[in-house]
């Protein structure tokens, strides 16, 4: 029988400044620090380890109730210490532990190294802003930092319907009321729906995941309210697509002015490990609707989009131009620059020099 102590263990994990904590059965602790995952020198970890862990995370289920779930998603606090988005899984018949840290501390936008055209979305009163990048590029930790802001400069109701809560607000100037998936809600689709009736200003949703989720976010922002919600898509123009594809072909025109109306702006991200080795820094893609794009999503010429965003009217930005800019600085190398590029060409022809100016407001010649 090991000596594994998983409040021990988080603790440690968390003044490490981990982001997240991997168990398995008969393997090593892991931890993901600045996006690397290392191997923690403890003994390893058996099923009895694992089982206590599960109980002491889950104190208020019976285990035997608990080995009947295959995939479980719910929060975990340490008091004063951190809480943890976690997800419970089995693989090869046996549990595995994966624990997401989310700090007690909402940061603003500039602390978070962002944009502060990002900051400006909290003054909208109505339409859709998403957040989206691949899991772990701190999609979350930017959709609280616009609720935060909105909290503290606005006297609104703000609703939250996650799967599982992570960041927890206090109430400032506005009032906020979270809730949870299949614990206070069925469904994102029930959360949004119900929500409506709820006298709501703003509604944060923690994913849009199929069809149902993405008519009713722009249902609510079609009649005057703010949505807020993550997607994970990697740019702009993919996330567009995203949502209008989720609907059948003979829908979609009707999809494309949907959205053409109640888009506001969409912030893609990544993380990008710093060129001195410690921690990683955003970057981002910012898309911020004008008459233009309204126009190219309703004609279906999404990639006409890209050229508005090059050029940084409205502070916009691509996701290259925003690489070049931290590469400039000297926050990131250009080896991982060139790594986190998903236009490679287009990055190597900035490094040669057709690239006029710098930041978002920078021209890319082609």
């Amino acid at each position: 029988m090991g000596n594994f102590n998983i409040r021990t263990f988080l603790k440690q994990a968390v003044k490490t400044g981990a982001s997240d904590v991997h168990l398995h059965v008969g393997e090593r602790p892991v931890l993901r620090k600045d996006g690397k995952m290392v191997k923690i020198d403890m003994p390893y970890l058996d099923d009895e380890d694992m089982e206590r862990a599960i109980v002491t995370l889950l104190p208020a289920f019976d285990f035997n109730d608990i080995k009947k779930n295959m995939d479980l998603d719910f929060s975990f606090e340490l008091p004063g210490v951190s809480r943890f988005r976690v997800n419970l899984s089995k693989q090869l018949g046996r549990f595995a532990l994966v624990l997401r840290l989310i700090s007690y501390n909402i940061r603003q936008v500039t602390e978070l190294n962002l944009p502060t055209v990002i900051q400006s979305f909290a003054d909208l009163n109505n339409g859709i802003v998403l957040v989206t990048g691949p899991t772990g590029s701190g999609k979350s930790t930017t959709l609280a930092s616009i609720i935060e802001h909105i909290n503290m400069k606005y006297p609104k109701h703000i609703i939250t319907v996650e799967d599982p809560i992570e960041y927890l607000f206090s109430n400032k100037l506005s009032i906020i009321s979270q809730r949870q998936v299949e614990i206070d809600t069925m469904s994102f689709n029930d959360g949004i729906k119900y929500a409506l009736r709820q006298d709501p200003d703003v509604i944060l949703i923690g994913e849009i995941r199929d069809r149902e989720t993405a008519t009713a976010a722009l249902k609510a922002a079609e009649t005057g309210h703010l949505v807020l919600a993550s997607l994970h898509t990697n740019d702009a123009i993919q996330t567009i697509n995203r949502i209008i594809n989720m609907f059948e072909p003979q829908d979609r025109d009707l999809i494309r002015e949907q959205v053409a109306n109640t888009i506001r702006g969409v912030v893609a991200q990544k993380l990008v490990k710093t060129s001195k080795g410690e921690g990683r820094r955003p970057i981002v893609e910012i898309m911020v609707s004008t008459p233009t794009i309204k126009d190219y999503i309703i004609k279906n010429k999404l990639e006409d989009i890209y050229s508005i965003m090059k050029s940084g009217i409205d502070e916009m930005t691509t996701m290259n131009a925003s690489l070049f800019k931290l590469y400039q600085e000297g926050a990131i190398s250009q080896d991982a620059a060139m790594e986190a590029s998903d236009n490679k060409n287009e990055f190597n022809q900035m490094l040669r020099g057709v690239f006029s100016g710098t930041g978002s407001g920078a021209t890319y010649y082609e």
